[in-house]
């Protein structure tokens, strides 16, 4: 089974369309579960508008980009939530200055 961090390295391919940064460095993705027993992975993540147009093919870039990477993992929980309401606070300072965030 991978372990966390190597599937946030995989997560960080899996970019947001309109900002064009991975959903890591946004601050998008809140827990990554690996479930050896069961051959799950959960993911706890949000997006960073409810009204986010590109939230579908995001999730759905989440979820194929683990079962592709990891052929061990049998199926993926996407779990989308609102609390904590992401923020630009939640990035990385590599994402912040990609964007000219200081």
């Amino acid at each position: 089974m991978p372990t966390v961090e190597e599937i946030r390295e995989v997560l960080k391919n899996v970019r947001d369309p309109e900002l064009m940064l991975d959903v890591i460095n946004l601050g998008l993705v809140y827990e990554i579960a690996p479930h050896a027993e069961e051959r799950v992975v959960d993911v706890e993540m949000t997006l960073t508008s409810p009204g986010c147009p590109a939230g579908p093919q995001i999730l759905s870039d989440v979820h194929r980009s683990i079962l592709q990477a990891f052929p061990e993992v049998d199926d993926v929980h996407v779990r989308l939530v609102w609390v904590p309401f992401w923020n630009p606070d939640m990035m990385s300072d590599e994402a912040k200055d990609e964007l000219g965030i200081f």
